[in-house]
């Protein structure tokens, strides 16, 4: 499971120009199974992404084909985490630790 944190780079009006694009974007993941929930944060600086999806390999190259990304108006954060627990109705997402 993994965390896309945005952070924008660049003037809400940019951002705003690119967002059609950008929800397309995420309708897709979406629709793939990879997005879980998105948002923006508040302030309005960036949004968060819940990921599941294979691995760190397939986020990055996710993230690099978000048009926000393509326009250079954001910067992403990837925190990948084990959900070990979850509520009752992400249970299809519960992961074990892997052995130590």
């Amino acid at each position: 499971m993994f965390v896309l944190e945005l952070t924008y780079t660049a003037p809400l009006e940019r951002v705003d120009a690119a967002l059609p694009d950008h929800v397309a974007w995420l309708k897709k993941h979406y629709a793939a199974g990879h997005f879980l929930a998105a948002g923006r944060k508040v302030p309005r600086d960036g949004g968060v992404i819940l990921a599941s999806v294979a691995d760190r390999a397939t986020a990055e190259r996710i993230v690099a084909e978000d048009p926000f990304t393509v326009a250079g108006v954001c910067d992403y954060r990837i925190t990948e985490f084990v959900a070990t627990t979850t509520a009752p109705e992400l249970e299809p997402y519960r992961e074990q630790l892997p052995p130590s």
